[in-house]
């Protein structure tokens, strides 16, 4: 997209605006009727147009040229040029999405200087865009563990394809940043990325939002399945679209093609679906909440994304990954974490998952002195510690209603499934850990029923009992 396409059925005035315009340095193409300016669009979109609204022995006029390129090519500038204008045509391109109007006779500096802004309009709002992809590929896909490896193998599978993709996991797993990483890595890497967050959409306002809107007062404002033409659509949440627009969605994935609010034509698009959930969509099927055809439709590939729970080795190079960005993007201090920090991070509870972390991490940095080693006291853990209780451990009612031994031996169940599946199921790190001998340690897991296994991947430590109720059930 590189040239000014330039549509009069008057020759000499075109050869006229091309000559002007080639001595500036634009290259140009020429045509002389709806019919050339339609198939110079479809072998190439132009730079910019320059377009008269009165062509002779045409199928389309200037307004219908105009309308049919913005529906393809909305990014693509167009100034209208008429003998015969009036204040009604100007209103009327504007409104359907022309740059300016300028009638004839006209001034060749005038119509310079418009071509000049036009041109230069546009290059910012490609640069800007372009912009935002960039920033897009810097929320890196971070982790180690063998169930990271594992989802990291499944992902770059897809990348390969245009198969739609189920992302499924609980809030804060980074699903946003799984769907980004698939259409960095694809194809379609170039063109856009657009998301539908459908929990934050109001339902009534969702089709709007989807497929645009027409109207004789505001001409034709792309909706985000048409900004995302020719890129990835991702559909964050997809359990809380609305149950009216799932079957339009349903349909747009079908055909390709959808029509405006308010609008008559169709609009034809080329589109990768990516979607996720943190929701049971099998249970939202049989609650009648979502449709069980545009649920097959979606769920072509299912990749899950683990939780933070199952993949704890990862914390610290996630963590080391966050004050990196952050010293980056903030210039926040570029400060390393004691031993103590990990290991209490990896023993801690994280229902946020990665983006808890990485808000930790941040509140760490802006709060602390800005120097030294991130110690485990700077660690906001107070939901943990009752208030002025000086670091001490605080007993749960449950454990403090128990006989000691019971007491001791529910502790040192809970206290080695925490280290085991710290350190990715792997038995002699944490023997080291906890300071056991390796048989010592096996002993001691056999008197207490955990047992370990391999799930999503990775080795992870469970209760033997949860594995037979399992079976049971």
């Amino acid at each position: 997209m590189s040239d000014i396409l330039i549509v009069d059925d008057e020759r000499d005035i075109r050869q006229l605006i091309s000559d002007i315009l080639e001595d500036e340095g634009y290259p140009t193409r020429l045509a002389g009727n709806s019919d050339e300016a339609m198939r110079a669009v479809s072998d190439a979109a132009p730079a910019l147009m320059v377009l008269d609204i009165w062509l002779k022995d045409s199928r389309m006029d200037g307004i219908d040229i105009l309308k049919a390129v913005k529906r393809d090519n909305p990014d693509v500038p167009i100034i209208i040029i008429s003998g015969h204008g009036n204040i009604e045509i100007a209103v009327a391109a504007i409104k359907q999405g022309a740059y300016d109007f300028i009638e004839k006779p006209f001034n060749i500096d005038q119509l310079l200087v418009v071509i000049r802004r036009a041109m230069e309009t546009s290059r910012l709002r490609r640069e800007n865009i372009e912009l935002r992809r960039r920033d897009v590929t810097q929320s890196d896909m971070v982790g180690t563990s063998a169930v990271f490896r594992a989802m990291m193998g499944q992902l770059d599978k897809v990348t390969k394809s245009n198969g739609r993709v189920m992302l499924t996991g609980p809030a804060g797993v980074g699903k946003e940043v799984a769907a980004r990483y698939i259409h960095t890595k694809s194809n379609r890497a170039s063109a856009p990325f657009v998301t539908v967050g459908c929990a934050t959409i109001e339902p009534e306002r969702m089709e709007e939002v989807l497929f645009g809107r027409e109207s004789a007062a505001r001409g034709i404002e792309p909706g985000l399945l048409e900004q995302a033409n020719g890129g990835v659509i991702y559909f964050d949440e997809v359990a809380d679209m609305p149950s009216g627009t799932q079957s339009k969605i349903l349909r747009v994935l079908v055909d390709q093609q959808f029509t405006r609010v308010g609008g008559t034509e169709k609009v034809r698009v080329d589109l990768r679906v990516v979607s996720s959930t943190s929701r049971d969509l099998d249970a939202e099927i049989a609650a009648g909440r979502f449709r069980q055809e545009l649920y097959h439709r979606l769920n072509v590939v299912p990749i899950p994304v683990p939780s933070l729970e199952e993949r704890r080795e990862d914390i610290p190079v996630l963590a080391h990954h966050f004050i990196e960005m952050f010293n980056r993007t903030q210039g926040l201090a570029l400060r390393p974490l004691a031993e103590d920090a990990v290991a209490l991070m990896q023993t801690m509870t994280w229902p946020g998952n990665v983006r808890q972390l990485r808000n930790l991490i941040e509140r760490v940095l802006i709060l602390g002195d800005g120097t030294g080693t991130i110690q485990a006291a700077e660690l906001p853990i107070e939901e943990s510690r009752a208030p002025g209780d000086d670091g001490r451990v605080v007993l749960s009612g449950a454990l403090a209603a128990l006989p000691l031994r019971e007491a001791r031996e529910a502790f040192e169940r809970e206290y080695l499934l925490t280290q085991i599946n710290r350190f990715g199921g792997n038995i002699s790190r944490t023997a080291s850990f906890v300071g056991m001998e390796r048989s010592a340690l096996h002993r001691k897991l056999k008197s207490l029923n955990v047992v370990t296994g391999s799930k999503g991947g990775g080795r992870v430590a469970y209760l033997e009992d949860d594995e037979e109720d399992a079976a049971e059930a």
